[in-house]
């Protein structure tokens, strides 16, 4: 049993999160619950006086303090001397979880775990967790590089001291962070209060998991949110907001081919959106095939829509209707859509940090992809924080699975594919990416 054991890498978990988001109070859980699990921690705090060998908690806890510095830039050599020591003890835990300092950034500790075969061989990183401070870290997002790429580089996010923000600033935090890291999954806690399943054996390498969170973080993204057909008779309606979570929003109204569909008009309602800081305020009446920008600065704000003509139309919202109570309305009575599609938005984007996600069918050509991807990595691998995907590779009857840290990869054959059909899913998360320079470089590899 032993020697399975051995053979099996050993998950690591590494901890990180901004000054005061709850990383201590999280593992004071994982030291003191009683929850069955034998997990090895390694902790990472300044100060003049550190522990430098195993200090045993309860009887199946061990911590690792180093006081020299942090881990991510400054004792890395310390980091892998321990992990090699604590090795040696292998029958003692079962995962290792890895505590960043307040300041860190995760990515140089996440490299530790691809930088040797040896390290490979013995340890996996099975997932980044980000706490965040739900009160507090609306001051750092916009000028703290540190928090924002802690957020990027997660597996897991843990939005924590949920009890001391109302619900609506709890969504809007998770729609920024969502817009930051399309592929974490996302849970909520009060005092760090997270079950350990969700944050253990998450599975680095699973980009299904992040699928089954949010299937759709691989769509495409729009500068809006929801559309609507109606159909509608010569007249003049009334188009009613309460104000909402902006304080303004852009809308566009475009008639629709007979036979057309929201799908049909897409394209050019997409361009209507793109310039967002040229369209104008709201002018009478809401105008057709011009995006407008509504204020709703009243607390009930009509706009006068109109119809010359019968005919279907279709509108198309910055953000959902139900945001903003928003409603169509003729001579007092709601017009209800004929058809209603929710879209995955864009707006939501930090400006620098992002994630792009890729859906291409078919097989690739695994030289022309390891030569794409060794372009990219030696070109823009500083601004990568983290990636991964699952490849059909030609004449391989496996599922090739990946991850990396900015210029450090690490892949393996998954399942077979069976009767799935065989396509290719990958997220990127960094910096500045650029969408479609990923996409199409990407698409080259195909056979």
């Amino acid at each position: 049993m032993n020697d399975l054991i051995a053979d099996k890498p050993v998950p690591v978990t590494v901890l990180t999160g901004f000054l005061g988001a709850g990383k201590t109070t999280l593992l004071n859980r994982i030291l003191t619950e009683n929850h069955g699990k034998r997990i090895a921690v390694i902790e990472n705090e300044f100060g003049e006086v550190g522990i430098d060998n195993a200090l045993v908690i309860g009887a199946e806890e061990e911590i690792f303090e180093m006081n020299n510095g942090c881990i991510c830039c400054t004792v890395r050599g310390d980091l892998i001397r321990i992990l090699g020591n604590l090795m040696k003890r292998r029958d003692r835990f079962d995962a290792i979880i890895v505590e960043t300092t307040g300041l860190a950034d995760p990515g140089p500790v996440a490299q530790t775990f691809f930088m040797d075969d040896e390290i490979k061989r013995q340890l996996s990183l099975d997932a980044i967790v980000t706490l965040i401070d739900a009160r507090h870290v609306w001051n750092h997002l916009d000028d703290s590089e540190e928090a924002r790429e802690q957020i990027a580089f997660a597996d897991v996010l843990v939005l924590n001291k949920i009890d001391l923000v109302s619900p609506e600033e709890i969504d809007r935090l998770e729609a920024r962070v969502r817009g930051m890291n399309a592929a974490a999954q996302i849970h909520r806690a009060r005092n760090a209060d997270v079950a350990l399943d969700a944050i253990l054996n998450v599975g680095g390498f699973d980009l299904s998991r992040a699928l089954s969170v949010d299937p759709r973080f691989m769509e495409p993204e729009y500068p809006f949110e929801w559309g609507g057909s109606f159909t509608l008779e010569p007249g003049t309606y009334e188009f009613l907001l309460d104000e909402g979570p902006d304080r303004s929003m852009v809308v566009v109204l475009v008639p629709l081919p007979p036979d057309g569909t929201l799908e049909t008009v897409i394209e050019p309602v997409t361009l209507l959106f793109s310039n967002p800081e040229q369209i104008p305020l709201f002018n009478e009446p809401i105008c057709f095939a011009e995006p407008c920008l509504l204020d709703l600065t009243k607390a009930r704000s009509r706009f006068p829509v109109t119809v010359t003509k019968k005919g279907r139309y279709a509108l198309f919202t910055e953000h959902r209707p139900e945001e903003f109570n928003a409603s169509l309305l003729k001579n007092g009575h709601e017009i209800h859509p004929d058809e209603e599609q929710v879209f995955k938005p864009d707006h939501e984007h930090d400006d620098e940090v992002t994630s792009v996600g890729i859906t291409l069918d078919g097989d690739l050509d695994g030289k022309r992809f390891n030569a794409w991807l060794g372009r990219l990595l030696s070109t823009h691998g500083a601004d990568i924080f983290r990636m991964k995907g699952i490849l059909s590779l030609r004449g391989q009857a496996n599922r090739f699975v990946f991850q990396g840290v900015h210029m450090l990869f690490d892949g393996r054959p998954d399942r077979p594919w069976g009767k799935e059909p065989r396509s290719n899913r990958l997220i990127f998360i960094g910096r500045n990416l650029d969408r479609s320079e990923l996409t199409e470089g990407f698409r080259a590899c195909l056979v």
